[in-house]
This record gives structure tokens, sequence and C-alpha cells, in this order.
């Protein structure tokens, strides 16, 4: 009887790390998100986030996984100091084109801070994730990094779309006629999940589903202090025309989670 090898969940390969990057889509997504970003950007994730890391004069700031660095102008306009990074060169020159008199945006693994020029540990007063943790893997090692980067009694920032409601392909509206409810229906939400996002002519992107528990805990082992959540609902800018059970369930189910952690010792 042979034994069978067991395979490592996460094997240690030779060579570099390429993370997945977005540069196949960078024209594609640049287009839709625009100079400010798009309208769920400019009314709801960057106001949260702004008012959850309140960024003083002098401090620094990293955003990670920067895309065409959106934050900038609000971090800036703080009298803070902004860097923004991403795996993707090709979105690192719209954002040096959109926002470069902002701040600098340097191009990195969000898993490998350590390997970046101009970082180093304990250097930021605050570090974000506005909508991009969902689009990196392995977690732990991103949020590794990313406290080894923030300072002690550092805030640290995460917005990202609801991991309980808003799970990709896993979840979606439904409506019960009888009640005349919107209802959202969730199928699975446990077990983490990579996520094939909407086909591009360019390339598609993989979101990563994981439970909210997988945040929370990630945060505490590397001693970042959970100390506030804010769920955010959502209304959707294209329906000029909602009905009651519409408006009622965009209330009532958040399409954002907002969490400010802190680092301790």
């Amino acid at each position: 009887m042979t034994k069978q090898n067991k395979r490592n969940p996460n094997p240690k390969r030779g060579g570099k790390r390429r993370p997945a990057g977005w540069d196949a889509v960078a024209e594609w997504y640049d287009g839709w998100m625009g100079r400010g970003g798009s309208i769920h950007h400019r009314k709801l994730a960057v106001p949260t986030v702004i008012n959850l890391l309140d960024p003083q004069k002098g401090e620094q700031i990293l955003d990670i996984g920067a895309g065409q660095g959106v934050l900038a102008p609000d971090v800036s306009k703080a009298g803070a100091d902004y860097t923004g990074i991403d795996v993707s060169a090709r979105l690192l020159e719209y954002a040096r084109q959109h926002h470069g008199q902002y701040g600098r945006f340097l191009e990195g693994d969000a898993a490998r801070l350590h390997e970046v020029s101009f970082i180093h540990a304990d250097q930021f007063d605050g570090v974000v994730f506005l909508l991009s943790i969902q689009d990196m893997d392995p977690l732990y090692e991103v949020l590794k990094a990313a406290t080894w980067a923030l300072k002690p009694d550092g805030r640290m920032v995460i917005l990202m779309t609801h991991p309980c409601f808003r799970i990709p392909r896993q979840s979606g509206w439904g409506f019960d006629e009888g009640r005349k409810l919107q209802y959202r229906r969730i199928d699975r939400y446990l077990t983490p999940l990579p996520v094939p996002m909407k086909q591009h002519s360019t390339g598609v992107t993989i979101s990563f589903h994981r439970p909210l528990q997988d945040y929370i805990n990630g945060l505490s082992q590397f001693n970042v202090l959970t100390e506030r959540i804010d769920e955010i609902p959502g209304k959707d800018p294209l329906n000029k025309k909602q009905t009651k059970a519409e408006k009622n369930a965009d209330a009532e189910i958040p399409l954002f989670l907002a969490l400010r952690g802190r680092k301790i010792g």
C-alpha cells in the first residue's frame, strides 16, 4: 500500500513571488473609475475612510492597493504625506498622471513591503486598504506586511464590499411577491473562495471572498486591535426610479464594511 502525499496548502515555491496585478485591465478600469473614482468611491467609500483614518498634518499615510490614487487628494488636503503602493505598473502610470502632485506612488507587492524602496518598519501613522484587500492573497501575509509598516499605536483602516452580504457569484437580490419584500440571498459564506470577476476584452480579475472572522482574527494575530466597525448602506445611483422595496433593502442591507484597527505595542 502506498502512502498518499498530503498537499501543502501553502507551498513554498522557488523564485520571486509574482502576485496577479491589474495591468491587463488597467485601461478599462481607469476609464470606468475616472480621475476621482466611481460614484460609490466619491459618495461613500472615500468619505468613510477619511473619517475613520482622520489624517493629521505631518502624518505619513500608506495606501495599499492604491490603483489610480483616488485617495491621495483627500489625504494631502488634510496635510498628511501620502504614499500609494500597487503591484500594477500601468495603474500607477494613471495614478501619477491624475494625482502625482499629491504624493508618491511606488510599485510593489502588498505582501512584501520590506522589499519596496522607501518603505521601512514602523514608518506610517496610518495604513489604508480602500476597496483593495479583497483583491489580495494570501490575506495573512498582506496583513502581516501592513502591520510591519505601521507605527505602534498607528491606525489601519480597511474598507471592502461587505463580506457577509456581497459575495461575488454567491449572493444576489430576490423578491418575495407575497410580502412585497426585496431580500438578499446568500448561497455560501464561511468557506474562503477565489472568484473570477467579469471577463473583459483584455483580461479578468480575481476577488477573494473570506468570512468576516478571517479579517478580525487576522488583525488580532498581528496585534492590531479592531476598535471600530461601520456598515455602510448603498444606494444604486443608476436606478432613478427605485421602488419602496428597493429603497428599504438598500437602507437595511449594507454595501460596504469599514473597520479601524490600532497596532498594540
